[in-house]
């Protein structure tokens, strides 16, 4: 498949949504152990990692987490594993697992479905500033 860096999460995500660019500058913030990379869905890099766990995002509209060998998760499962890295008040978000995933899920595809219409979209993906570059694999 691809190279991928050992010992590390990755995230796949819409590379043109404003919300999703957004919630990566935020992980990139409050990843303090430097457990996750990035790299758009749109990437060669997204679509060789989703070809391979064969995902079809036509039909998912989600942010992905990997964590080769181990396990991947999309939508608020993903978000909320995501956030269980965090330090401070992100414990709180961790009540979410007392929703059924159905539910959850439910809720994510709403903000997913009408992201661009209420955050916006990019013309391009993300191009990470040089200090960055090493948190995406593309």
């Amino acid at each position: 498949m691809v190279d991928l860096p050992k010992g590390k999460k990755i995230i796949l995500f819409d590379g043109v949504c404003n919300l999703c660019n957004n919630f990566v500058n935020m992980i990139i913030k409050k990843d303090r152990n430097n457990c996750f990379v990035f790299t758009a869905l749109e990437s060669n890099h997204g679509q060789k990692i989703t070809n391979h766990l064969k995902i079809d995002t036509s039909k998912i509209e989600s942010i992905i987490l990997y964590e080769p060998g181990v396990s991947y998760d999309f939508k608020s499962t993903a978000a909320l594993k995501i956030m269980r890295e965090f330090k401070g008040f992100w414990w709180f978000f961790q009540l979410g697992y007392i929703l059924p995933e159905p539910i959850r899920d439910g809720i994510y595809d709403i903000v997913a479905k009408n992201r661009y219409k209420w955050f916006g979209k990019k013309d391009s993906c993300m191009i990470p500033t040089p200090e960055l570059k090493e948190k995406f694999l593309d």
